[in-house]
């Protein structure tokens, strides 16, 4: 089990780590995560949600996602509330208090059934905790920590952000806080975000081994290969550090942003600068603009348009500039959303940006599937595969002299799946893991940098997976190089 001192200490890192680790030594490794809160997820393959970490944390153990890698995921909705999905499937809308007194049961139920499935199919399990350990008002109801660690009788490892400042507090503060029984099971620590000459941490090292009398398993250097964020807090660590690239693609940081990890294979191009705008911010004038997913599309919406930052994009669109919204900023590009039942809140009509001549209803029926089509723009014919997550479904609006917009064009082969404006600088759609897709990520630059009068890009490049295989590699060596998991793991190594 890997556990950490605070939340972004590196815990799902660590974890992916090992999964690649000790899958590339023969063993069939599995992750686990038995409660995630975050609104980054994925669809496996039989349509179910789990967090995007275990996601690539699977791929790093070379094996396919499945929900009993994280049998809840509660994804907040703003107004103190979350949706809970249970082994893949969303089965209510539930507040702090109300979920403890109602789903605890259930959710450890489902928990230690993911687990016994998971034990007759792997060698090993990797157990990754959430958050702190030792949060003393909510440890009696904390499912995801030493709980799991106490039922699998797991050797854990305590994960800690030196970068952070008072390292050696947080330690010594989370193990006086677990109860004899939960420390016991701490076997090593691990120090993680180290920047600096590695010497200067040796006497700290030896007086925390002396006081705890817990081996510290190595320092492991800060590395500028982030491991997907699950939360919008991550983003503060991404800092693009291009100054040679030659297009600037702006991402909106909505209030309720989910799904970030759409445009991590924008960031690793060598010619983009991804910047994340606050909706206070000057939006300046980006190559492109998008507006990624939103848990609650209509109180986003509001948000924009509150801001002032609907009145730029509008402005920006008009001056001729490319704007792409994916699932919930596609939902904001059309005219209005609707919501007859209520379920994003009291709103039942909200006008939209006005970009596209689509409008969109809010439906309690959430669509969640993978998909494979072929797309129509940029170039035609070009496969795509990518996954759907929403409540809600969009038509274009045909025939309505009303309407100063433009009709436009399926992006796919698959109408449903998404529109292009006539002069294609307005671009919506439902897929997530888009940009996922090399020739379309490329053909797609390709287009904005034709409008600058840049040269082409080559878009006979492989897919994402192969670049972040190898983001998996670069991760899983620096922490074989950096820990020494024998006091851990000896019979696995």
């Amino acid at each position: 089990m890997v556990v950490g001192t605070t939340s972004n200490a590196g815990k799902s890192m660590i974890t992916a780590a090992l999964c690649r680790i000790l899958s590339h030594r023969g063993w069939r490794i599995t992750p686990f995560k038995g409660q995630n809160m975050a609104l980054n997820a994925y669809v496996t393959a039989t349509g179910g949600e789990i967090g995007y970490a275990q996601a690539v944390q699977a791929w790093a153990a070379g094996v396919n996602p499945l929900v009993e890698m994280n049998p809840i995921l509660l994804k907040p909705q703003g107004n103190m509330t979350s949706q809970v999905i249970l082994k893949g499937k969303p089965i209510g809308y539930t507040t702090a208090q109300e979920y403890y007194e109602q789903y605890f049961e259930l959710g450890w139920e489902a928990i230690r059934d993911s687990l016994q499935r998971l034990s007759a199919e792997f060698d090993l399990i990797i157990c990754e905790g959430a958050g702190s350990p030792a949060e003393i008002n909510l440890k009696h109801r904390d499912l995801t920590n030493m709980r799991v660690a106490k039922y699998l009788n797991a050797p854990t490892i305590l994960v800690v952000d030196i970068d952070r400042g008072g390292a050696f507090a947080h330690v010594v503060g989370t193990l006086a806080l677990l109860d004899p029984e939960e420390r016991i099971l701490i076997r090593g620590i691990v120090i993680n975000k180290f920047r600096g000459q590695r010497s200067l941490l040796d006497s700290g090292i030896q007086w925390l081994e002396d006081y705890t009398k817990i081996p510290v398993l190595g320092v492991i250097p800060w590395s500028e290969n982030l491991f997907p964020a699950e939360d919008s807090l991550g983003l503060l660590e991404r800092r693009s550090r291009k100054p040679n690239s030659e297009l600037t693609i702006g991402v909106l940081r909505l209030p309720r942003i989910s799904n970030f990890t759409d445009f991590d294979p924008l960031d690793a191009e060598p010619s983009v600068t991804l910047k994340y705008i606050h909706l206070n911010d000057s939006l300046a004038y980006p190559d492109a603009l998008i507006i990624p997913g939103s848990k609650t599309t209509i109180a986003d919406l509001k948000a924009l348009h509150d801001s002032g930052m609907a009145k730029k994009i509008q402005d920006y669109a008009a001056a001729g500039g490319n704007v792409l919204g994916i699932c919930g900023g596609f939902q904001m590009l059309g005219q209005l959303i609707t919501d007859p039942e209520g379920l994003e809140g009291e709103d039942r009509y909200y006008p939209g940006l006005n970009l596209l001549p689509v409008r969109t209803t809010i439906t309690r029926n959430k669509i969640v599937r993978q998909r494979s089509c072929l797309s129509h723009f940029p170039h035609k014919g070009l496969p795509i595969d990518g996954y759907e997550i929403h409540q809600g479904r969009t038509h274009p609006i045909e025939g309505n002299k009303d309407t100063q917009i433009p009709p436009c064009h399926p992006l796919f082969d698959d109408p449903g799946l998404g529109v292009v404006d006539h002069s294609q600088t307005v671009w919506g759609c439902y897929l997530h893991g888009l940009f996922d897709n090399g020739a379309w990520r490329r053909s797609w630059l390709n287009h904005l940098r034709q409008r600058r009068g840049l040269s082409s890009l080559p878009t006979g490049v492989p897919n994402y997976r192969e670049q972040r295989e190898m983001i998996l590699d670069g991760i899983a060596d620096l922490v074989s190089h950096n820990l020494n998991l024998a006091p851990i793991l000896p019979m696995y190594l």
